[in-house]
């Protein structure tokens, strides 16, 4: 009778308002402070963009401190935490994330938001640093040739002589567009190579009228 008897109040304790004072507030939201600042600075820095969104960037530096504001809620009152779990089931994002890397920086910015709610600041600390070296060994690390795509403009005579250079160079190639005119022969082609001087320079030699070769910001090595 009085294990069940203990056994309840212990439940009852559990449903308790826990009081957090101003120090655990200030301390939580100054190494929130802290790691957004990081995480915007890696964003920034670490991530090559040709376009780089600002906006994206903010979002994901000022929302760790609405996750670890909530979290500190959710430990403080249970009837919080019910309306906390309701209120996030009914929310739907609808902006779509272009870049999968886009969507590690929000579950890293939400991570920082939990952890540090949590007070578990050397836990966040760590894994900041680990994620960070992590991802610039990746980002550095190329595997296969570097993919590109080459444009260009050439007599009909010409083809064979053309992709019989290409070959030389390129173990694998793919034509993306022809495009015949009564002037030539239009083609887009994706294509790897290690040395992209080296094609225009058989390309030269073989005087094709015009080309370009654009790097083609792509995972889809070849």
């Amino acid at each position: 009778m009085n294990t069940i008897i203990h056994a309840l109040e212990n439940i009852g304790n559990t449903y308790e308002n826990q009081i957090i004072n101003a120090t655990v507030i200030i301390s939580v939201l100054m190494m929130v402070l802290f790691l957004s600042i990081y995480v915007f600075l890696v964003y920034r820095l670490v991530s090559h963009r040709s376009f780089y969104n600002k906006s994206f960037n903010i979002c994901i530096a000022i929302l760790p401190f609405f996750i670890a504001t909530i979290i500190l809620c959710l430990q403080s009152n249970i009837v919080i935490t019910l309306g906390t779990i309701g209120a996030l089931a009914i929310i739907r994002f609808r902006t779509a994330v272009k870049d999968p890397v886009d969507m590690m920086y929000i579950l890293w910015s939400i991570y920082i938001g939990i952890i540090c709610g949590c007070q578990l600041y050397e836990t966040a600390v760590l894994t900041s640093i680990v994620v960070t070296v992590f991802l610039i060994v990746l980002n550095n690390v190329s595997f296969g040739r570097r993919p590109f795509v080459l444009v260009l403009h050439c007599r009909p005579e010409d083809e064979d002589k053309i992709f019989d250079e290409i070959k030389t160079i390129c173990r694998k190639y793919r034509v993306k567009s022809r495009n015949y005119t009564s002037k030539g022969m239009d083609y887009v082609i994706e294509l790897s190579v290690k040395q992209p001087d080296d094609l225009a320079k058989k390309l030269r030699e073989i005087e094709v009228e015009r080309f370009s070769i654009i790097d083609y910001d792509s995972e889809d090595v070849i």
